[in-house]
């Protein structure tokens, strides 16, 4: 059976990675950005090899957030927003690359890109590595054909 996830914690972890991000952008080119997106890049790596449940984000999310809110009225596989992250790694890596080579403007590009799909998901819960997970899936790519249920919580 795969591993089934509270939703919103996702999004929630998509906030943080949003304003980490943009803090990369506003204070690019500087060690301070890339400091950063390395430890952008550490936390997305901790999502895609270990489970998005394992970030600090997602712990962030289960000590301070989650004991506030209701019950999520469903959960969901985890296997989209675990390819969501590694899709975020490789953005991040190659950002990371860009500032620590000098070519600032690959940079400033990756991270955008990155920070766009984190936007998507903070602001209207649309979790563009998710669908592109689910474009896989739907194609047949090998490795993507895991069974994705969502399996209803009981208030």
């Amino acid at each position: 059976m795969s591993t089934q996830i509270d939703p919103r914690g996702p999004q929630f972890a998509a906030a943080i990675t949003t304003v980490v991000l943009a803090a990369v952008l506003v204070t690019a080119p500087s060690a301070v950005a890339t400091v950063l997106i390395a430890a952008q890049a550490a936390v997305f790596a901790t999502g895609a090899f270990r489970g998005v449940s394992h970030t600090p984000y997602s712990w962030l999310f289960r000590t301070l957030v989650r004991p506030r809110l209701a019950a999520p009225a469903h959960l969901e596989d985890a296997a989209p927003p675990r390819f969501a992250q590694a899709v975020g790694l490789a953005f991040a890596l190659t950002a990371l690359a860009g500032f620590l080579l000098g070519a600032d403007l690959v940079g400033l590009v990756a991270t955008g890109a990155a920070l766009a799909a984190a936007l998507l998901n903070a602001a209207f819960g649309f979790c563009l590595g998710c669908e592109i997970y689910l474009l896989a899936r739907r194609l047949g790519v090998p490795g993507a054909n895991r069974s994705l249920t969502t399996q209803t919580v009981k208030n």
